[in-house]
């Protein structure tokens, strides 16, 4: 089963269940889902189902940064809820040691020299966390060890 028919299954359940927040969340996915095809006729790969949901749970995670200074806890809480509905979508994510890992084994293949080379690190590590890690996190990693 496709993660977009996955989508569309929990749909159906929370139309059923009557679960009106979760429903709106998994509407505003699959809104988003229609806005990132290409073509409307085609259907979009796990991959693009991931960036959109990523994309998704990055723009919650602002607007709760945005909230706690603005003291609103309801909106707060509201987008935390979000953010846990949209998380069982996404791969598991890698642990702070299993992207070191990765790091170390990029690092070996790259063998950077200065701070020049972590447009070349990234482009390598992308492709093999895209989805299962936090890009930030990954950058500040990737800084730390370029020291």
């Amino acid at each position: 089963m496709t993660l977009s028919e996955r989508i569309n299954n929990d749909l159906k359940e929370a139309m059923k269940s009557k679960d009106s927040f979760r429903l709106s969340v998994i509407r505003m996915v699959k809104g988003a889902m229609q806005l990132a095809k290409p073509n409307p006729r085609e259907e979009l790969t796990d991959d693009d189902v991931i960036t959109v949901i990523s994309k998704q749970i990055k723009m919650r995670n602002d607007s709760i940064k945005e909230f706690e200074a603005a003291g609103r806890s309801d909106l707060v809480e509201q987008n935390k809820k979000e953010i846990e509905i949209l998380n069982t979508y996404m791969p598991k994510q890698l642990s702070e040691e299993e992207l070191t890992e990765i790091i170390d084994k990029v690092f070996e293949e790259v063998k950077p020299t200065s701070q020049k080379d972590m447009g070349l690190i990234m482009k390598n590590i992308s492709p093999l966390v895209k989805g299962k890690a936090d890009m930030s996190l990954v950058n500040k990693l990737v800084k730390e060890r370029l020291g």
